[in-house]
């Protein structure tokens, strides 16, 4: 299970502009720490032609969609194609792939989106990586921080993984899809073509294609489910 959970398993990186940072790593929440000077690095790099530079440490693609009313704080990409929509609120440390959807009310801090991620309605995505095509529902959020404010720890059943971060949200992995209302715990792990069903907690590591249709609830996914 552990080899699952490692960035070769769960991302396409032909879908992300921060490809060379993953692909120096093993576990992708490595990269958490990594994403502001990743960021501050590339953004120089960026071809002006296609980016505007419009504060420090902010670069956004010129056929990006930003509403007059979203908030961008750097260092910050917006990559070609992405929407940010009414209120949005990128706090920082975020890169926001191609083609991608950051909604009404929706929160960003410390994120790798990669290409064609939809956050659309009411989320919020803290130190976390969603793969391609990955999709939030309405209203369902990563929670980055225990109650108890202790180091995260990835729970596999193979044995716990030790990360040493106090905030670690979630790794989705490409084109796994979480229902309205979810709630995604610290140190979660989504493999590639998983589905969460609506109002469901989850926590501990979920295998590519498999579904998870309450807390505890998990079953492997065909087109029958």
């Amino acid at each position: 299970m552990k080899q699952d959970i490692t960035i070769e398993n769960l991302y396409d990186l032909s879908h992300t502009i921060a490809a060379p940072l993953l692909e120096s790593l093993t576990w992708p929440w490595e990269a958490l720490p990594l994403i502001e000077g990743f960021i501050r690095h590339m953004g120089p790099l960026l071809p002006q032609e296609e980016f505007d530079h419009p504060q420090e440490d902010v670069w956004i693609a010129r056929d990006a969609h930003v509403y007059p009313s979203a908030c961008i704080h750097g260092p910050a990409i917006i990559c070609s194609g992405a929407e940010i929509r009414h209120c949005a609120f990128i706090r920082g440390k975020a890169i926001v792939g191609r083609d991608c959807v950051v909604g009404n009310s929706t929160e960003l801090k410390n994120v790798i989106l990669f290409d064609n991620v939809q956050v659309p309605h009411y989320n919020y995505i803290g130190d976390s990586i969603l793969g391609f095509h990955a999709h939030m529902g309405a209203g369902s959020i990563t929670s980055n921080v225990k109650s108890d404010k202790r180091l995260v720890v990835v729970h596999d059943p193979e044995g716990e993984i030790e990360t040493g971060l106090k905030k670690f949200g979630a790794m989705i992995g490409d084109n796994t899809e979480v229902g309205c209302n979810s709630v995604l715990n610290p140190g979660t792990v989504l493999g590639r073509n998983c589905i969460v069903y609506p109002t469901t907690s989850v926590r501990g590591c979920i295998p590519e294609k498999h579904i998870v249709k309450a807390p505890g609830v998990i079953c492997a996914r065909d087109d029958r489910n």
